[in-house]
């Protein structure tokens, strides 16, 4: 890793990050605190048991039993993943493949530093960012829980590892993004490429949710392997979360090898 370039590039990533973390924090913060007006609610419980389980499943919705279920389902089960999604393809997509169209690369590559050295810290400056973003969501659930909710306290534990399945989602996510810019000429295919296969995968776990018949289509799609509802039952399964760990793991190292490897159009 190269200190100065790390530096730097964190620095250039400092607004997005702010404003991805800052966003996530708002809104947790926000249902848990419209949580306890609707816990006792016997309207909304009564809603929930009316609509089909196909749907509460496809959105992570478990129940209001408690506010972690509550949390789970509110913002876990579709709005975390859109912006988890959105950062680590967007990132990806600055950190690399958008100096390689635009012709800046060339300024990193004339320095006296290795092709492996700078796509390697262009790759930690996007986990990095991807760290900031859940260890903050992290925080911000569990300040929300001390001071806006008093009768009942967030599982610590699950609420944990939540956002560790998360990270290791988003981990796969920008590992196969960053390998799609590190192969692609081009900013726009790069983002295409990552873009495409994200929303397939989406589509593939949303599909397989909502009718058993179609339920197989879960197997094709990472997204499978994050289960927030459950997770807050205590039903978690780590078998899932270590196939997204080496999901990301091979998806770096193959961007990082080929970077080093290709020619590129400078």
């Amino acid at each position: 890793m190269n200190v100065s370039l790390y530096k730097q590039m964190l620095k250039a990533q400092t607004k997005t990050i702010i404003g991805y973390s800052t966003g996530s924090a708002f809104y947790i913060v926000l249902v848990a605190a419209i949580y306890p007006s609707l816990a006792d609610s016997k309207i909304i419980n009564h809603y929930l048991q009316q609509l089909p389980s196909g749907f509460l499943k496809a959105f992570n919705i478990t129940g209001m039993g408690n506010l972690l279920e509550f949390i789970a389902g509110e913002y876990y089960g579709l709005l975390f993943l859109l912006l988890g999604s959105i950062y680590c393809i967007t990132a990806a997509n600055q950190l690399l493949a958008r100096p390689i169209d635009r012709g800046s690369m060339a300024y990193l590559l004339a320095t006296p530093n290795s092709r492996q050295t700078i796509v390697f810290t262009q790759a930690l400056v996007l986990l990095t960012g991807l760290a900031a973003i859940i260890l903050t969501s992290a925080a911000a659930g569990f300040a929300a829980d001390a001071w806006l909710v008093t009768n009942d306290a967030l599982h610590q534990k699950r609420f944990l590892a939540i956002n560790v399945s998360g990270f290791l989602l988003f981990f796969a996510i920008s590992g196969y993004s960053f390998f799609f810019c590190a192969i692609a000429n081009d900013e726009k295919r790069a983002l295409s490429l990552s873009g495409g296969i994200t929303v397939l995968f989406y589509s593939f776990d949303l599909i397989g949710k909502l009718t058993e018949k179609a339920e197989w289509l879960r197997y094709g799609s990472i997204f499978a392997a994050f289960e927030p509802g459950a997770i807050a039952q205590g039903q978690a399964e780590w078998l899932p979360s270590c196939l997204l760990l080496a999901i990301g793991v091979i998806s770096y190292t193959a961007g990082i090898v080929t970077f080093s490897k290709r020619d590129l159009p400078l």
